[in-house]
């Protein structure tokens, strides 16, 4: 079998992307959320995502107010963390954390019978100043999240709720669309840290 090589420098791959991306989508895309989608996509090599994100009223207009405020990010995993972008994220004042090795998460977790994710939750919400919160492998953590809004002790400045998987994964979703937050969900069960990092990316690129 005869493969022709596109030639395509390396600086040029990722704009070459976009342009197949595009020429590929299923159907028109609302042009404020095209870049999320489209980043997921190029990240993933999913064109589901074009259908399977979800988006609350205004989310990337209130995402991007919070960062330009200094929101802090806080994931789940130490993937989706090293994924962000943390030098565009710091010209607006932010941090990037990832809580799930510390050792005060550990031992509260281990003290109160839940999951670290579930414990970095809690330390999220101690923080004390505006947060993102980027889920991409625990549902635990987005669970916990609904129940510290309904609380009234929490209230994130967006929930990125893509966890991939199949135990409690779709339901932990549907439920974090009903906590009267800022969301971008991957409905159903795909997601995963590299797609948390995208969003988030896709979110700081909008600011340049």
């Amino acid at each position: 079998m005869e493969f022709k090589m596109e030639q395509v420098l390396p600086a040029d791959i990722e704009r070459r992307s976009f342009e197949i991306i595009e020429s590929e989508l299923p159907h028109p895309i609302d042009p404020a959320l095209a870049p999320i989608i489209k980043r997921v996509v190029h990240t993933s090599a999913d064109f589901d995502y074009v259908d399977n994100l979800c988006f609350s009223e205004n989310v990337v207009e209130k995402a991007l107010a919070a960062i330009r405020a200094g929101a802090d990010i806080v994931t789940d995993t130490t993937m989706a963390r090293s994924g962000i972008n943390k030098t565009e994220l710091a010209k607006h004042g932010g941090e990037a954390h990832c809580f799930i090795a510390d050792e005060d998460v550990k031992a509260a977790a281990k003290a109160n019978g839940t999951t670290r994710a579930v414990a970095s939750m809690d330390k999220a919400a101690a923080l004390g100043k505006p947060v993102i919160i980027a889920v991409g492998n625990a549902p635990t953590a987005l669970v916990r999240l609904y129940e510290l809004i309904t609380q009234g002790s929490f209230r994130p400045e967006l929930i990125v709720g893509v966890p991939v998987g199949f135990v409690n994964v779709v339901p932990s979703k549907e439920l974090i669309m009903t906590a009267g937050v800022p969301y971008i969900v991957a409905r159903g069960r795909k997601g995963g840290s590299n797609v948390a990092a995208a969003i988030c990316n896709a979110l700081l690129y909008l600011l340049r």
